[in-house]
């Protein structure tokens, strides 16, 4: 994948996110991705909504190598700087980022019809995983025809996405802080973790033009 300084909406000059955020994002998304490989570890306690889904195995290790590689590769995409340094990087690391994304999206969908929270978990989480697979292959789709600007667009919702594995593990322990049921709470989480997400990065579009 090739960047080149460029907007969804040609003719105008793009704004780019404050360095910090950047940072705060990458911090994030490397802890997750760490945090997450505890599952190949058996002796390691499991969320009961985890050891219960039915397509646990092999399904959840395998979401967690693609997870876990498009939240440690994501976030080198979106650093101006290193993209015009090092394009080759941005090429090869936009590759892999792609590849973590379709294995992390197929194993999400299939557990999320394993999820032992009901019919609602299912629609929700399956819903970020194809909300997930489509962005990132319109992203590198449109890479291939070098359409770039629309490539760095659909890229910035595809990791959008990509950091409902970091909002998820925001919502959880708040989540027990309310009154309601941890199925009750589980299930909104499965909206709220990638909804938002998406509806921001859409905003963001707009205003960095």
């Amino acid at each position: 994948m090739t960047y080149v300084a460029s907007t969804p909406f040609p003719g105008r000059e793009a704004k780019t996110l404050p360095r910090w955020m950047l940072i705060v994002t990458t911090v994030l998304s490397v802890a997750v991705a760490l945090v997450s490989l505890r599952y190949f570890f058996p002796a390691v306690p499991m969320p009961p909504s985890i050891k219960a889904n039915a397509f646990r195995n092999p399904w959840l290790l395998i979401h967690v190598v693609g997870a876990a590689i498009a939240l440690l590769l994501g976030p080198a995409q979106f650093f101006p700087r290193l993209r015009a340094r090092f394009p080759w990087q941005h090429r090869w690391t936009g590759r892999a980022y792609v590849l973590g994304c379709i294995v992390g999206g197929v194993a999400g969908l299939m557990l999320a019809v394993g999820t032992s929270t009901g019919s609602i978990s299912t629609v929700g989480f399956g819903g970020l995983a194809l909300a997930w697979l489509v962005a990132t292959m319109l992203a590198w789709r449109r890479a291939v025809q070098r359409r770039l600007a629309e490539h760095q667009a659909w890229m910035i919702r595809s990791f959008a996405l990509t950091l409902a594995a970091v909002t998820l593990r925001i919502y959880l322990p708040l989540s027990g802080l309310l009154p309601f049921s941890f199925e009750t709470s589980y299930q909104a989480i499965s909206f709220l973790c990638w909804v938002p997400n998406i509806v921001l990065a859409e905003l963001y579009l707009r205003w960095r033009a």
